[in-house]
């Protein structure tokens, strides 16, 4: 069973705006992770910036052993798939399962990205999925029609899990002063 060529690495190095591989695809063995910094991540000239670590993780399950290196101290999990492929529909509730169910990370801390390839026929309007996915926030990306709009998105999450790990760390200091 074979998650791969979805678009992962695609998708991270567009997001940390990385170069590296554009052009050719190489698969991913075991994870690839690509620090990136966003010094305005509120969108204002105002406050400290961010810096992520994104982990792109290989989609082939022969890696299975590393997953709970990969999962630990994780904020945030980003399940890409390829949503012109069946089998990807029915793989990403395993990997619902094993990387935000089993940590437990909120429904909140996971992202469904249907990434659509250039030149594949989109049909978004289609796309249901069974639950407990279709609570999930689900975006779908294509970098050849709406790269920024992807990037918003992205960016949206982003701040969405500064904002969780920030809740927890001044309820973590609250209740050490009281």
């Amino acid at each position: 069973s074979r998650f791969c060529q979805s678009g992962k690495s695609v998708l991270a190095n567009f997001v940390s705006e990385s170069i590296e591989g554009i052009g050719s695809y190489v698969p991913t063995q075991g994870v690839r992770i690509l620090e990136y910094e966003k010094p305005n991540l509120n969108g204002t000239s105002k406050g400290a910036g961010c810096r992520f670590e994104l982990w792109d993780c290989s989609g082939d399950q022969k890696f299975e052993t590393c997953w709970p290196a990969l999962m630990k101290d994780s904020h945030g999990v980003i399940i890409i798939f390829n949503p012109e492929l069946p089998s990807h529909l029915k793989e990403i509730e395993m990997w619902y399962s094993c990387f935000v169910q089993q940590q437990p990370l909120l429904d909140s801390q996971c992202l469904l990205v249907a990434h659509h390839k250039p030149g594949n026929v989109e049909d978004i309007e289609n796309l249901s999925l069974a639950y407990p996915l279709n609570k999930l926030k689900l975006i779908h990306s294509n970098l050849e029609e709406d790269p920024e709009d992807v990037r918003m998105e992205f960016m949206k999450y982003f701040r969405s899990i500064v904002n969780l790990i920030n809740e927890s760390r001044e309820k973590e200091e609250m209740s050490i002063i009281s």
